[in-house]
């Protein structure tokens, strides 16, 4: 028998804020300044949902560990650059938001200086002010469990009780893995495919979001 929603998790990047789009034009530019020629569809690929940590070592794999330093420094500026010129919630987000009265939490593989700063210049911080939990709480990021596993005990919810809205392969794997129904939204960079699976519904516009809650 399905469980009663208790909790949704949001995941940031890409769902909450309109920023993956951001990061993707940032790491393709530094891939081409650094020594490593990436394609946007590749950066969705390697880069879209994983942790800076994951992302780093990649890079080190790649050009050696200094670079990889250098790499993670010069993204850290830019994408700050980028955030204040111009970020935006998610379309439709907002709306989605006001409709929904289940609880939530956000639970991101961003940092949390990263997420005070894309979630407060688009005025959602307060809004889950004390329920942002980041992967650098937990052992293992994104497409381990661990992060929403850990979402889920904060907030005192059954793990089969919450439903995960994510916007990435590595995401939408992450809440399978903890035993989470998954709400892949492909409005955004990652193609409908990379989100599909047991448990996931795929979905392209966030005003369906609490319609799409009802029906769970």
């Amino acid at each position: 028998m399905i469980k009663p929603i208790e909790l949704v998790i949001f995941d940031c990047d890409g769902v909450l804020v309109d920023s993956e789009r951001i990061a993707a034009r940032v790491q393709v530019a530094l891939g081409a300044e650094l020594g490593w020629p990436l394609t946007e569809d590749e950066v969705v690929a390697r880069f879209i949902g994983r942790s800076h940590a994951a992302i780093r070592e990649q890079v080190a794999e790649r050009l050696g560990r200094e670079t990889a330093a250098v790499w993670h420094e010069r993204f850290e500026q830019l994408h700050r650059e980028a955030v204040d010129a111009g970020l935006a919630p998610v379309e439709g987000l907002v709306e989605a938001l006001d409709e929904i009265t289940l609880p939530t939490c956000v639970a991101s593989s961003g940092s949390h200086e990263k997420m005070r700063h894309t979630l407060g210049r688009t005025g959602l911080y307060e809004r889950f002010e004390g329920r942002i939990h980041s992967s650098t709480e937990v052992a293992r990021g994104k497409p381990a469990p661990d992060l929403f596993l850990y979402a889920a005990e904060r907030m005192g919810a059954d793990p089969a009780a919450c439903v995960v809205v994510e916007d990435s392969g590595p995401g939408v794997r992450a809440a399978r893995a903890a035993g989470m129904r998954a709400l892949g939204y492909a409005g955004g960079l990652t193609p409908a495919e990379r989100l599909e699976g047991s448990g996931t519904v795929v979905f392209h516009d966030m005003r369906k979001l609490p319609a799409l809650l009802r029906e769970m």
